[in-house]
């Protein structure tokens, strides 16, 4: 194991490269280490490495976007401090100094013949942290593919660690009835040439699955798993009809299993780049028929979106969900879906309500689409009398009754 005592000082604020470009010798090092270094500070977007855990929040302090991952343990004893931001403002936030970065520790991949390594798994906010550490502290990890796209110069690198282990990988979700009923009302509002924004997990897979029939595909995402290479082997994924970025995949992060590493490993038809472009408003808007979908915790009668907490539990984070919302409800031709099981609790918690149990990610003023296994709710330039209304079509049967008489106010009020 690594001795990380000659690079870190007492104090110091660490940023981690994140999701499946954690590295996960360098986090296990800290774990380790980080006690006798003392008053250590780090930030990490995602984790899906399970190494943070309560116990081994001791080493250090721990902040993030959001319980996402493997990090809900975290936030449920109290040991994760969470940062309220959208992803395109990760990096901003690091250069400016209000996350703090005196080290970085990344993945990378081994090096070109001209000395750069890829960023492999993960683009966003890396070469920010890179730019802005004292010290760089690199995992060279030679299981990592080298991917089109961010490259960080041997030169930025402070102390190179060379390693060869099985980077995180996170299979794909089961897929249940619910999400593949969720899947088909979200799937059809992506037509030939649509330009795809989505997350990982079971209703994203689900919504992937159903695109065969498509044609000329495009993709610009934050994050994408192994169902993307399903639609480029089939021949559907060619972003041939992209404004920018033409016969390009356009991502931040690789989250998925050795498929689609492999997939990935010298591709031109990917890029992984930071979110600075991902996320970027100028750049969203010069794609038209974008469709970004998204997911929720719940829905509140008039649309606003909660994708966080859930009463004291704090259960997600803000992410790029308003970053991609905005984009896909301005882009001619696209759309922007939330979408969510109409349930939860085996069938005892709607999850469109009243009122919000915890904060608002989303304004109603920003929100297009919601899909439920019920249907799909459009609520741009509705009323906020018919939002409730249509809210309450795509809601569980069994709670339509009491979120009819929660709604009459606004009904009859009309706000």
């Amino acid at each position: 194991m690594i001795d990380l005592t000659p690079y870190l000082r007492r104090g110091d604020r660490i940023v981690f490269g994140q999701a499946c470009g954690e590295p996960v010798s360098l986090v296990s090092a800290l774990i380790e280490q980080g006690a006798r270094i003392g008053d250590l500070s780090a930030f990490i977007a995602t984790s899906f490495s399970g190494l943070f855990t309560p116990e081994s929040a001791d080493s250090f302090r721990l902040s993030s976007m959001g319980a996402i991952g493997a990090l809900r343990s975290m936030t449920k004893a109290g040991k994760l401090q969470v940062i309220p931001i959208h992803v395109s403002q990760v990096a901003p936030m690091i250069t400016a100094g209000i996350i703090g970065c005196d080290v970085a520790m990344i993945q990378l991949s081994p090096a070109d013949a001209d000395g750069n390594h890829s960023c492999g798994l993960i683009g966003d906010y890396v070469r920010a942290a890179v730019d802005k550490a004292r010290v760089v502290i690199a995992e060279i990890n030679e299981a990592v593919p080298y991917v089109p796209g961010e490259l960080i110069p041997a030169s930025a690198i402070d102390v190179a660690i060379p390693v060869s282990r099985p980077p995180v990988e996170v299979a794909p979700a089961t897929i249940s009835e619910t999400d593949e009923a969720i899947a088909r009302h979200c799937a059809a509002y992506i037509g030939d040439g649509s330009v795809i924004q989505t997350g990982v997990g079971a209703v994203p897979d689900a919504i992937l699955r159903l695109l065969g029939d498509r044609r000329d595909l495009g993709v610009h995402s934050g994050m994408l798993g192994d169902g993307l290479v399903e639609l480029a082997e089939a021949g559907v994924l060619t972003n041939a009809r992209k404004e920018i970025d033409t016969g390009v995949s356009i991502n931040g992060a690789l989250i998925g299993t050795r498929r689609l590493y492999d997939w990935a490993h010298n591709n031109p038809a990917i890029r992984m780049c930071a979110t600075s472009y991902t996320h970027d408003a100028a750049v969203l808007g010069r794609l038209s028929r974008l469709v970004t979908i998204n997911s929720a915790l719940e829905v509140d009668l008039t649309g606003q979106v909660n994708a966080e907490q859930s009463g004291a539990a704090y259960l997600g984070g803000t992410g790029g969900q308003v970053d991609f919302v905005r984009a896909g409800a301005r882009s001619p031709g696209g759309c922007s879906i939330i979408a969510l099981s109409a349930s939860a609790k085996g069938g005892s918690l709607s999850k469109i309500v009243p009122a919000l149990s915890g904060p608002v990610t989303t304004a109603r003023s920003d929100v297009d689409i919601i899909v439920t296994e019920y249907g799909a709710a459009e609520l741009k330039g509705q009323t906020l009398a018919e939002r409730t209304r249509r809210l309450i079509a795509i809601a569980d049967p069994a709670f339509r009754e009491e979120l009819e008489r929660s709604a009459h106010i606004i009904q009859q009020r009309g706000y």
